[in-house]
């Protein structure tokens, strides 16, 4: 998916120029982001960059200082009841109810969306039989793990199908088995028609998930394309070198430019020839200091 492809039709979600501050604090600063319908669109920085506060004004929990924001069409606030039917939101601290059973976590997300037994029972049995939640339904959310916190709470977000689905920060405190595990559902629920924006500041999940990305540092976007685009921006291979001051990457559009550099470094030191990544990107964004050839 190319930034180039975008078109007007193409939008789901528009924010231009949005601004939160608390206080003197800026805690984001101007932003503009497009999600296109159908995709995966990550929000990616280091903590305290700005995600969530970005995502709970882009999920109309949390009012701009200024700016515009639409979801499909509807300007919010103007709009605000029409698209929150059309939004999805699992939040980074789940907000799951921890004295009631996951079954009735998920039975009080349709009840709150006004959905009729007869619409979300089918649907919530079809989410139960997808997520593996039926040996868990009739267990307190409080004597859940985490994983299964996460997917209960996601089931609870998707129960009336929205258009897009938000969420914060959704394999935080995982183990590498259970965000594999999610990571499978996020893209099963993009493959059904989901669009979704997630947050996260592991970059190895921004490159398995995500059809373009957004980084964020200091309130402000600094960068935004399709993750194998932004690597060949910077220069498709990179020569690693470690020494006593630390490491030194340097980037090369071309293979044999690329090698003929390492051939010339002092053979004592630590350097390797290696496909630029996505964490080559990250790091030139947020204010790390890298050559390129």
């Amino acid at each position: 998916m190319s930034e180039r492809s975008i078109s007007e039709n193409d939008v789901l979600l528009r924010a231009h120029s949005l601004v939160k501050r608390f206080g003197d604090f800026t805690a984001v600063d101007n932003v503009d982001i497009e999600v296109k319908k159908g995709e995966i669109y990550g929000f990616l920085g280091p903590n305290g960059a700005g995600k969530t506060t970005t995502i709970r004004m882009l999920s109309t929990l949390l009012k701009p200082t200024s700016g515009e924001l639409s979801i499909d069409g509807y300007s919010i606030p103007k709009d605000i009841k029409k698209a929150r039917d059309l939004i999805g939101i699992a939040q980074q601290h789940n907000g799951l109810d921890r004295d009631i059973t996951s079954l009735e976590n998920i039975q009080h997300h349709a009840i709150l969306h006004k959905m009729p037994r007869s619409e979300y029972e089918p649907k919530m049995r079809e989410l139960i039989d997808m997520f593996g939640l039926e040996p868990y339904l009739n267990k307190l959310t409080s004597d859940l793990s985490g994983g299964w916190k996460k997917k209960v709470a996601i089931v609870g977000s998707i129960i009336h199908s929205p258009k897009i689905l938000f969420l914060d920060e959704p394999t935080t405190g995982l183990d590498i088995k259970s965000r594999i595990l999610l990571w499978d559902i996020i893209k099963k629920l993009n493959e059904m028609g989901t669009t979704i924006f997630l947050t996260t500041h592991y970059i190895e999940e921004a490159e398995a998930l995500c059809d373009r990305i957004s980084i964020i540092d200091g309130g402000k976007i600094v960068k935004t394309g399709v993750p194998s685009e932004l690597c060949m921006e910077l220069g498709k291979w990179t020569v690693e070198e470690s020494d006593e001051d630390g490491r030194r990457l340097t980037y090369f559009s071309e293979m044999d430019k690329a090698r003929n550099h390492l051939s010339t470094l002092d053979p004592s030191e630590s350097a390797f020839m290696r496909k630029t990544r996505l964490e080559d990107v990250y790091l030139r964004y947020t204010d790390r200091e890298e050559d390129e050839q």
